[in-house]
């Protein structure tokens, strides 16, 4: 399967995941991708875990201020996943291979949307 990196729409420091904590709290907004993975666990949630480790999928996570520019570049709006895709020249360029939308739609079921991602992404 191809690489695949999940970009969080919050930045990873201290003052980015205050930030964050404030939004969900006042605003009752949140990164779709935040509520999959970890919720209001630091450790992260069991059913990601065992949904990646069942799906044999790797997806490395990264805040947006951790992202490459080339990551961020291929993204209309965050979370988003993307996938590292080879083309036939042997380049490698990344794409999205779900939306903020599309993790949405898979709020609270992670087998799901690492099954459909799967299959886009092979």
């Amino acid at each position: 399967m191809a690489r695949l990196v999940g970009l969080y729409n919050a930045d990873g420091s201290l003052l980015g995941e205050l930030r964050y904590l404030r939004t969900k709290l006042i605003e009752r907004d949140s990164c779709s991708l935040c509520d999959l993975t970890h919720g209001w666990n630091p450790l992260g949630k069991r059913s990601w875990k065992r949904a990646c480790e069942e799906f044999e999928v790797e997806i490395e996570l990264l805040h947006k201020d951790e992202a490459l520019p080339e990551q961020l570049s291929v993204v209309e709006t965050l979370p988003a996943i993307l996938h590292l895709k080879e083309d036939l020249a042997g380049g490698t360029s990344w794409v999205v291979g779900m939306t903020s939308e599309e993790i949405a739609n898979y709020r609270g079921a992670p087998r799901r949307l690492l099954e459909v991602l799967k299959g886009r992404c092979q």
